[in-house]
């Protein structure tokens, strides 16, 4: 999402319990010892191949820092540009070219690549590594990108068009003799889904009350997913996508409720999408159980164009970052969510049933059965999951828990009755073959300030603007309810001054870890979001917007552009693999399952410290990927492969 971290949310006002000390430097890095439990051969499965080796696992040189408008990845590799964001997915009869003028209408984006790729999954077609369905989130809208006056002129249009720049695509693509890629131009594949596509709800929240409106009175049935951030694929073939800040796209009420501010709702609308003034649903005050329909993860199968996206709320409303499937020793699903929003939680919800042979429709309802638990991390370092539960913990009617479905949809208040632990902006999370859990805390500079939440054992820094790693070992196995934390790094800049700003790493630097992917090799990807307003382009921007004058510190400005990094969660040690354009965030990533292509995306390249592009000069920052004196900045995906055809990494 746009990260004018200055304007993100930060609504738990909640008096959970924090331990205010800091953890013991000793627990800093990987755990040691027991607890072990293998991936099961399904979720290896669903990462890729390559079997364990005794060659070390970090076998490129690192990049340096860099800050020129172009990606930099390792001698004896390429990285290749595809599916830009406007470039033609593939559906049969509707191929519209990208217009580098903003043109392109509302008819026309439904049947492109949207704006924004986050999170995506490789899903292989006939278990090939040369042939796929390339499945990714488009997280959200830059206005002043997408039409050729920014948006000045607003209409039916517009909304239809930027609610169409939203949401998934699928485009089926073709790697080459050459080992490059293409897409499949038209495919059976090819599909668009946006804000306005019907999805289906399932689990405890559906048909709830608190679900239902005008529109739909039954409560069933939502018309669109929007703010999509990480993803992931299942063991069982399908695409798990997170919505995330929903609540910004909202026209808020005069006066907020408490429920409606918990959920971080103010009154008058906040990211400036305006989709209300076309759109009614979007008007709090006139369809206050809207809001209630967003923030839930989002399932569909992507090799069938014709099949129906669910809201699974089994796993609970909440800023979802996005979700990971992990697999007990029975065969059961456990999925992980981290909740991008300051002092919110970490979450994991366990299938009651085991996973099928069969695909979706073997595992159609898997999701809606299960236990949702919400994550406490103790001061001595080890934690407690805790269940989210109806009449269990004070979850009941007395205390605004009328039921299972009020608890998913109250989730963030469940938590806070709970006492889970207040995180510095949980966001993506991965599990590596040997059962660890990692989750990056991206960074949270209100973190003891005046009148907020004082730093504690899993949180160990005030102002803290570096983020950091957080990694656990479940006991027993991954539907355990007790687990074994430690810091697996404290990120930063290591020259910094100030101690708590400060990154404590072994090998490269970096700040605001975002993305996480763990490979079939084992080893850990790390890419980094830190904000333009924060980074280089950004000081210099705002330098000439105050006149020259001195800002102050920025306290991540040398470390470059943003950039992905790969950890050996063994030794430690972590290398610089790529670096990206002026303005971009480094998010997403998969393989091939032969492990020789890795799929990256670039972000909102050239990105505003306001969030939203002058139209009148679009390439103020940046003009990547096409470098055209008449174009834009646009969002794309990086096909990386090494020249030599060898696996990714080595």
């Amino acid at each position: 999402m746009a990260k004018d971290f200055s304007t993100m949310e930060a609504s738990n006002a909640s008096a959970n319990p924090g331990f205010h000390s800091l953890s013991d430097p000793a627990r800093r890095h990987w755990l040691r010892g027991g607890l072990g439990v293998a991936v099961s051969s399904l979720l290896g499965a669903c990462a890729g191949v390559a079997p364990k080796s005794a060659a070390p696992l970090l076998g490129f040189k690192s990049v340096p820092l860099a800050g020129a408008d172009s990606v930099t990845v390792p001698e004896g590799y390429v990285a290749q540009v595809i599916q830009p964001w406007g470039a033609p997915v593939g559906l049969p009869g509707r191929l519209p070219a990208f217009r580098f003028d903003g043109s392109n209408s509302a008819a026309d984006q439904a049947a492109q690549m949207g704006m924004h790729h986050d999170g995506m999954g490789f899903f292989p077609l006939d278990g090939r590594s040369d042939r796929g369905l390339l499945v990714m989130n488009h997280e959200y809208a830059d206005h002043g990108l997408l039409f050729p006056d920014g948006g000045k002129v607003w209409g039916p249009e517009q909304v239809a068009k930027s609610q169409a720049a939203h949401g998934f695509s699928v485009t089926e693509m073709a790697r080459q003799g050459d080992g490059s890629w293409q897409p499949v131009l038209p495919s059976r594949f090819a599909r668009r889904i946006t804000a306005s596509t019907p999805h289906a709800v399932g689990g405890p929240a559906a048909g709830h009350v608190l679900m239902r409106t005008a529109a739909d009175p039954q409560g069933t049935r939502v018309l669109g997913t929007f703010a999509n951030c990480a993803a992931s694929r299942t063991p069982w073939g399908t695409y798990l996508a997170g919505e995330e800040n929903f609540i910004g796209y909202f026209l808020g009420p005069n006066r907020p409720s408490a429920h409606q501010q918990r959920w971080g709702m103010r009154a008058g609308e906040q990211y400036g999408y305006r989709w209300f003034e076309h759109d009614e649903r979007f008007i709090t005050a006139d369809h206050p159980n809207e809001p209630h329909r967003f923030g839930w993860v989002v399932e569909f199968d992507p090799y069938d164009p014709d099949s129906v996206p669910v809201k699974r709320t089994a796993m609970g409303r909440a800023a979802h970052e996005g979700a990971t499937v992990a697999m007990t020793r029975d065969g059961r699903a456990v999925v992980y969510s981290g909740e991008d929003a300051r002092f919110e939680y970490i979450y994991k919800f366990v299938s009651r049933d085991r996973v099928r042979p069969g695909g979706f429709k073997a595992n159609a309802t898997l999701l809606d059965h299960g236990t949702l638990y919400v994550a406490r991390f103790d001061a001595d370092g080890r934690g407690r999951w805790l269940p989210l539960v109806h009449g269990q913990g004070g979850l009941s009617a007395e205390n605004g828990f009328a039921d299972q479905g009020e608890v998913v949809i109250k989730a963030r208040q469940a938590s806070d009755r709970l006492g889970a632990t207040k995180m510095d902006r949980p966001e993506w999370i991965a599990v590596d073959r040997e059962g660890h859990v990692y989750c990056t805390l991206t960074n949270n500079s209100q973190r003891g300030a005046p009148g907020r939440p004082g730093v504690d054992a899993a949180n160990p820094r005030a102002n803290n603007v570096g983020g950091h790693i957080i990694r656990w070992k479940e006991e027993g196995d991954f539907d355990g309810e007790g687990f074994a934390w430690s810091h697996f790094v404290l990120a930063g800049d290591p020259r910094e001054p100030r101690a708590e700003a400060q990154g404590r790493m072994k090998g490269d630097g970096f700040a605001c870890p975002d993305g996480l992917f763990a490979d079939a090799r084992g080893l850990l990807w790390i890419q980094t979001d830190m904000s333009s307003s924060e980074m280089g382009a950004g000081v210099a921007y705002l330098r000439r917007e105050a006149g020259g004058g001195d800002i102050g510190p920025k306290e991540v400005a040398r470390l470059g552009n943003n950039a992905m990094l790969a950890a050996d969660p063994t030794t430690g040690e972590i290398r610089r693999f790529l670096v990206g354009p002026v303005g971009c965030e480094i998010t997403g990533a998969d393989m091939s399952p032969d492990g020789r292509t890795m799929f990256v995306n670039i972000q909102h390249p050239g990105e505003t410290p306001g969030d939203i592009s002058d139209p009148a000069n679009p390439r103020l920052f940046s003009n990547w990927p096409d470098q055209r004196p008449d174009g834009r900045p646009r969002s794309a995906t990086l096909a990386i492969r090494r020249l030599d055809g060898g696996l990714i990494g080595t």
